[in-house]
């Protein structure tokens, strides 16, 4: 299939309509979704769906948007489903987004007016660099853009307005699922699995163009709490022990040479120290653990234990103490037991004239825990770039081509 002149501008629309909405998450919160205005967007989409036909669009008590596109074959055939995410990632300004398109792109560098200090240049960003003639829109220089994931939640409807507009292409049942809270590991429930309803199923939530991913990391997240001496600070020699110390002595002591995000790739682990809450008497310090590998992941565990202990002997008088709680594990442990939907992506890829990379996400999605709790989930790109921070752009052509590949995928399950 080609994408028209129409769709261009409705992937358009949409996206900058989308990127407009406040979405961000808020892990700290104990509603679901986490934050109301997510709802907002919610809301749109199900209205949205509507408008194109979807009679049975709904958004579910515990806040997912869920949607049928009826087959059209008479056959029995898997039912698939194409999931995006609404909320924004909480680590960095998503209020009052500004979503700007810059149409036609000449190659020039991309001032961001509210902050002209940041520039987008091919130097700087190479993908940047072979996207010259095509649409690309940036946030305003103040905010992330949020093209993680609205463009993920376009392309899906861009392909809801191709199937309903193109009745003849075959296909089985699709359910389309947007869910909240995906940037705080909360997005799925049981709940969702059960009423996604649903054989196989596919994020549209990843990067470059022909990106295929099946493997992610395992996660954890390690809570270490520092309890100290707390007293005047005119009396407090040989007294103070400050909680706040003790979590930087900590932090120090991992080897931050090879054990950063910013120190790997590709297949290496690592620990992150994502968040220190609280004061000189008892403070709490968040990390994230990350390994491909379970085994990988104990160790990380196992370091961070040692850390503990060890800060805890040059200062007997403090109490630290630590504990794990499980996010999401790598959804490869699963889909290597049925590459079906992988394979079949492949194809879909390659019939769009997509050189397929196929990459592990150093991160997790919606993905890693539909495929951990039984449904079958890879993860297929949407063009966004440079996510979580003020330099975020996306192709709009990037998006024609995410939909075209969830297009023929349509098609090629109604022939499995």
């Amino acid at each position: 299939m080609q994408t028209t002149k129409d769709m261009t501008s409705f992937l358009t629309e949409r996206l900058l309509r989308y990127c407009a909405v406040d979405t961000q998450s808020d892990a700290a919160s104990t509603t679901r979704p986490s934050t109301e205005c997510q709802l907002v967007l919610l809301r749109m989409l199900v209205d949205e769906l509507h408008e194109l036909g979807i009679t049975d669009a709904c958004l579910t008590e515990y806040g997912a948007v869920l949607a049928t596109i009826p087959s059209n074959v008479k056959h029995t055939v898997p039912t698939i489903a194409f999931v995006a995410h609404v909320d924004t990632a909480p680590s960095f300004k998503a209020t009052g987004v500004k979503p700007l398109l810059h149409k036609e792109w000449d190659g020039a560098d991309i001032v961001l007016p509210d902050n002209p200090e940041l520039v987008l240049s091919a130097e700087a960003f190479p993908l940047l660099a072979g996207k010259q003639g095509e649409d690309i829109v940036t946030a305003s220089g103040t905010t992330l853009l949020g093209a993680d994931d609205k463009a993920g939640i376009a392309v899906i409807m861009g392909v809801v307005l191709w199937l309903r507009e193109h009745p003849d292409v075959p296909h089985g049942d699709i359910r389309v699922c947007f869910t909240p809270d995906e940037e705080i590991g909360e997005g799925v429930t049981d709940e969702l699995v059960r009423d996604l309803a649903c054989d196989f199923a596919y994020t549209i939530d990843g990067e470059d163009p022909g990106t295929l991913t099946y493997e992610s990391f395992s996660a954890d997240k390690a809570i270490i709490t520092f309890e100290g001496v707390s007293i005047h600070t005119g009396s407090a020699k040989d007294k103070l022990v400050n909680a706040l110390f003790l979590a930087a002595k900590f932090i120090n002591t991992l080897p931050q040479n090879r054990l950063t995000p910013e120190t790997t790739s590709g297949y290496e682990g690592f620990i992150f120290a994502d968040e220190l809450s609280g004061n000189a008497a008892e403070c709490s310090l968040e990390m994230n653990l990350r390994h491909f590998e379970l085994d990988g992941l104990e160790e990380q565990r196992e370091l961070i234990r040692e850390a503990c202990v060890l800060i805890g002997k040059t200062e007997p008088r403090a109490k630290i103490t630590c504990e794990f709680a499980e996010q999401y594990r790598n959804m490869r442990y699963w889909l290597e037991n049925d590459m079906r939907p992988v394979e079949i992506a492949r194809e879909a890829f390659e019939e769009v004239g997509l050189q397929v990379v196929e990459e592990p996400i150093r991160g997790g999605t919606d993905g890693s825990l539909l495929t951990e709790k039984g449904i079958p989930t890879p993860n297929i790109f949407c063009g966004m770039q440079n996510v979580h921070g003020p330099y975020e752009w996306v192709s709009i052509q990037d998006m024609e081509k995410a939909m075209q590949v969830c297009v023929l995928l349509s098609q090629k399950w109604a022939h499995q």
